[in-house]
């Protein structure tokens, strides 16, 4: 039985997620001991060993994210770390294992059904020219799902109790990479037209509502496999979400250009920069793009069901909590 004396290693505890996790974990006077690169890459195995030393509890938060560079890199951080991570955990006796997975796996493509633990892993979207001409946001996608797969093979044959969060559309104080900040800085940039739908529904979770949860999962220890998805129990429309933002912001909200426009913007950036060997994505890309006009809907019913999971915080609270972190800290 896992307690408040235990000690609970976090990988990835410096970066946006595994802050608010270790942040909140210490909050509730829990022994939480986030981990950043620096202290342990989860792409050697001997520094995870030597880091979980005298752990009861691995939260792998860990991984490369976003919609650039090759997919060694991804495969590399997200496939092999994770199962270096795992290897860890036999070494030093530890049979409890918290993973952070991703909504992505599930599939992030135009779609009216929800979808829920029980759908199947069709994380590849198919995007314009993708046989010939590869989406960087595939290789995490890709490379998050086979990362889930191979660690619940791993766990079954080894007999670590596993439980699996896998968020939504992140928001929250510290978030600079999830789309919503830059979004922020380009409508404050003055530019009348972005993309973006009047109709379009997504998920989000704010990053405190989700940090809530790998403590609701680590209290209840579930035996086995375990997977959730973690987000609002309604999507909302895209719109009034980013309306929300640039009002708390006091910026004014640009108006939307239809995909037909941007979507070819998208992918000639994206091509470009790909031929130029850049190593910062463009502003545009297929994938960005995409994201802005496609409904994606999950369902949170079996987190709420087994774990007792339901946001705490309101929209509203959630935008108006993150402005304000941006302007304090200097950001807007």
């Amino acid at each position: 039985m896992l307690g408040a004396s235990d000690k609970i290693v976090i990988t990835g505890g410096a970066g946006f997620i595994g802050g608010h996790i270790a942040e909140y974990f210490q909050e509730k006077g829990h022994n939480a001991h986030p981990l950043s690169r620096t202290d342990a890459d989860i792409r050697d195995l001997k520094a995870l060993i030597r880091a979980f030393e005298n752990a009861d509890c691995v939260i792998h938060n860990a991984a490369k994210a976003g919609d650039w560079g090759n997919y060694r890199s991804f495969f590399e951080n997200n496939v092999e770390g994770t199962l270096n991570v795992l290897k860890a955990c036999i070494e030093r006796n530890i049979s409890f294992v918290i993973l952070t997975s991703s909504c992505s796996v599930y599939g992030e493509e135009d779609n009216a059904l929800i979808k829920d633990e029980n759908s199947p892993h069709n994380s590849h979207y198919r995007y314009f020219a993708d046989r010939v001409f590869p989406s960087a946001m595939n290789y995490y996608r890709d490379t998050k799902r086979d990362a889930k797969l191979a660690a619940i093979e791993f766990c079954e044959e080894n007999q670590i109790d596993l439980t699996i969060i896998e968020p939504v559309w992140v928001y929250g104080e510290g978030e600079f990479s999830s789309g919503f900040y830059e979004y922020l800085l380009t409508a404050k940039s003055g530019l009348p037209f972005v993309m973006g739908s009047k109709k379009n529904l997504f998920h989000t979770v704010y990053a405190k509502d989700l940090a809530r949860a790998y403590y609701l999962a680590y209290k209840a220890k579930l035996e086995g496999i375990n997977s959730f998805l973690i987000g609002s129990e309604n999507a909302e429309k895209m719109d009034r979400f980013l309306t929300m933002l640039c009002a708390e912001a006091g910026i004014k909200k640009p108006k939307t250009a239809p995909k037909s426009i941007m979507y070819p913007i998208g992918f000639l950036m994206e091509l470009l920069y790909t031929i130029a060997g850049a190593k910062s994505p463009p502003a545009l890309t297929r994938a960005r793009v995409n994201m802005f006009y496609d409904n994606i809907e999950y369902s949170i019913k079996k987190a709420h069901d087994v774990l007792g999971f339901e946001c705490r915080y309101s929209l509203e609270q959630g935008v108006l909590n993150t402005v304000k972190w941006y302007k304090e800290n200097g950001y807007l």
